[in-house]
């Protein structure tokens, strides 16, 4: 009932020893509060929230448009209604160094276990698009040291996702991950990786847990768990996956209304009246209420 009883700080315990364990972790993208309780509930070790899944909520595209207020309070609400951890793109850190410091302590005030940083310029682009462009590796590195100096529970994980790999290749990629894991990152997103030999390198150039992004339509294979585990990937993320999925139900359902006049041959795909009381906990809040309103008014 109500929100998770997990501390932020025992989530990101949790995290740390997710990553350490050896086993990859897969982090589901939650696209609201909701679909973070349905990722818990079938047994995914963590939830991701999206910047692009955040910008599409808005109806925005993925080019930095957002502000931290807007992801930091968004990821807060997602974060909290799950037991697990939750970790966040927050994009380019919403500025110069002293607001990407100031974008750590937002985002840990909101209950995340922990966040990534990217190197690309502002405004930036998704990172599976082409035409992107990547800062240079002083303002890069700037960034991340001034992500982990602000944090203040040593737990709270600070991620650098680089970029580089489209613009200057994979062994600039591999010379920028360890930068940036020098200049304090406790792990690495390679982005738009394309092959399994690619995540192998990131893997022997850095001493640090790596991420491997599963986005769909986008510039690496959708490899399994078992393929990214063989090549040393300790987490894997499905970003927009649920919300794509979500919405091209919503579009079929409405175009089936509006061809038929009715919803009918769409309801045998809906979450019933029942699943979905049951995921919000209808019964546990009847519960505490029955607990709480347990007397009866005196008469005159």
């Amino acid at each position: 009932m109500l929100y998770s009883k997990v501390t932020p700080e025992q989530k990101r315990i949790r995290f740390r020893e997710l990553l350490a364990a050896g086993d990859i972790a897969q982090f589901p993208g939650a696209f609201n509060p909701l679909s973070a309780r349905l990722i818990e509930e079938k047994g995914f070790a963590g939830v991701y929230i999206s910047g692009a899944v955040l910008a599409n909520d808005l109806g925005l595209p993925d080019i930095g448009l957002t502000t931290l207020t807007e992801v930091a309070t968004r990821a807060g609400q997602i974060a909290r209604m799950t037991d697990l951890p939750a970790i966040v793109d927050a994009d380019t850190g919403f500025g110069e160094p002293m607001n990407v410091a100031r974008t750590v302590q937002e985002i840990e005030n909101a209950g995340l276990a922990g966040l990534h940083i990217e190197d690309q310029f502002n405004p930036k682009r998704c990172g599976h698009l082409d035409g992107k462009n990547v800062v240079d590796l002083d303002t890069a590195t700037k960034r991340i040291r001034a992500a982990a100096d602000a944090r203040r529970d040593p737990n709270f994980l600070i991620m650098a996702r680089t970029d580089i790999r489209a613009t200057d290749g994979l062994q600039a990629a591999k010379d920028r991950a360890k930068a940036l894991v020098d200049a304090g990152a406790d792990a690495i997103f390679p982005e738009a990786m394309a092959t399994l030999a690619e995540f192998q390198a990131i893997r022997d150039a850095v001493n640090v847990p790596i991420l491997a992004n599963m986005t769909e339509f986008g510039k690496s294979d959708l490899f399994t768990t078992e393929q990214l585990q063989g090549v040393g990937v300790n987490m894997v993320i499905y970003p927009v996956t649920l919300l794509r999925s979500a919405m091209g139900a919503a579009e079929r359902t409405l175009e089936s209304i509006r061809a038929e006049g009715t919803q009918e041959a769409q309801v045998g795909s809906m979450l019933t009246r029942a699943r979905l009381y049951d995921l919000v906990d209808y019964e546990g809040y009847n519960r505490f209420d029955s607990g709480v309103f347990n007397f009866r008014v005196p008469g005159e």
